[in-house]
């Protein structure tokens, strides 16, 4: 197995604690304003438009008729991302990237569609650029250890030393 191949499961799943981290952001953000409603519609608003905006589907029946249901409040939320999540756009844009990039690897076409809903949304960051491996993972072990998802590694973890 090339390195390349072994990078791209650890990449995915730096994107998946961007996910994890964008969902907190947003189920903390909408209890706050929807709390008046059901217990798990804040949790279910959440998913619905990190799903959206990363452009996956959960196939579970309930999670697609909630998603048509709401598809008005998940267009205003998505619209208003760049204003009400701003300090989440560095890792949402370096997530998405690196998110076509391991597709692309993979042989999975990528969908530049989300990349470019991202951009018209305000939320993907155009100058800024593709993060490097390291670059992006070391953003996400910061993002993650402040968050309390991720334990920072010892010196000795990332140096090798016993």
């Amino acid at each position: 197995m090339d390195e390349q191949s072994r990078l791209v499961p650890i990449l995915r799943e730096g994107v998946n604690i961007v996910r994890m981290l964008f969902f907190k952001k947003l189920r903390d953000d909408f209890e706050g304003r929807y709390g008046h409603r059901a217990p798990d519609y804040a949790p279910k608003l959440a998913g619905a438009v990190l799903n959206e905006f990363f452009g996956t589907v959960n196939p579970e029946e309930g999670f697609l008729r909630f998603a048509r249901e709401n598809q008005a409040v998940i267009r205003d939320e998505l619209a208003h991302l760049a204003v009400r999540h701003e300090n989440l756009r560095i890792p949402l844009t370096d997530a998405l990237r690196v998110q076509f990039l391991c597709d692309s690897h993979e042989g999975v076409e990528g969908d530049e569609a989300v990349l470019t809903r991202a951009r018209d949304l305000g939320v993907l960051i155009t100058e800024r650029d593709v993060p490097l491996p390291r670059t992006f993972l070391t953003l996400v072990r910061r993002l993650g250890s402040a968050a309390g998802v991720l334990v920072p590694p010892t010196i000795r973890e990332e140096t090798g030393e016993a």
